[in-house]
């Protein structure tokens, strides 16, 4: 009885989870899961397989859509990313270049930024997609804040508390400088990493084909262009339907 109404809540948890996503963990590694539920320090992954494991939610660095877009589709998105979605400009700290939209944190994004040496404006901006000026919000998949630092880009970056929006900005702004200069200045490679990690970054030798990623660079670059959107990422495919696509077990990404 007890086991039955065990299983009751975990399909209720799943139900009410995303699905069809990648659950990269703090080593690299990368797994696809059908959905995903966080439980307090914990996250729930339900597998391909059918089965199901219970992990501590700091071995998770980030979990992103799984939506990997056509061959056709890519070269198009490498043509927009090419011809600049991101103003082709420095992106270190300028006076000049202040945070957009004129909230109580201002002045503790102009901070963060001058000490990390990165552009004020765009980290406004990051903090306009990932939180909405939000310094309490907490996302499905665990990430919290205003810059929505995961637990474990919270230990990176030696935060105790992810809802202290100093501790936060600070982190978050720290993370972008390492990004900025890890690719070179490139904001959308920075930006796309801050997204769906690094790690697919150079996975992908670019910006990530996952539509979430692409949406969230496109975003970001509107706010930072004054409300002048790039140009639209192209419309992905209908998915196949599961009973066409078969049962794959669940594959771990290299």
């Amino acid at each position: 009885m007890i086991k039955r109404a065990l299983l009751a809540v975990a399909a209720f948890a799943f139900a009410q989870a995303a699905s069809a996503s990648i659950a990269i963990f703090t080593d690299g590694r990368a797994m696809k899961i059908d959905a995903y539920k966080v439980e307090d320090q914990s996250i729930h992954l339900k597998l391909k397989s059918g089965g199901a494991i219970t992990i501590p939610l700091e071995r998770i660095d980030r979990i992103v859509d799984d939506e990997i877009i056509t061959p056709e589709v890519v070269a198009e998105v490498k043509k927009i990313v090419e011809e600049g979605v991101f103003p082709k400009r420095s992106w270190r700290y300028n006076e000049a270049s202040k945070p957009l939209f004129k909230t109580k944190f201002d002045k503790l994004i102009d901070e963060a930024a001058r000490h990390f040496d990165v552009d004020a404006a765009l980290v406004s901006a990051v903090i306009k997609a990932e939180s909405d000026y939000d310094p309490r919000t907490l996302s499905n998949k665990g990430a919290r804040g205003l810059m929505q630092l995961m637990p474990s880009t919270a230990e990176r970056f030696g935060v105790t508390n992810s809802f202290d929006p100093t501790a936060n900005v600070f982190a978050g702004t720290r993370y972008l400088h390492w990004l900025l200069n890890t690719f070179d200045g490139n904001a959308d490679l920075a930006v796309a990493a801050y997204n769906a990690g690094e790690g697919n970054v150079w996975k992908y030798n670019g910006v990530p084909p996952f539509r979430e990623t692409l949406t969230y660079i496109r975003r970001i670059a509107k706010h930072i262009s004054g409300g002048q959107a790039p140009s639209p990422v192209p419309s992905a495919p209908s998915p196949v339907p599961s009973a066409v696509a078969g049962t794959a077990g669940a594959a771990v990404l290299h």
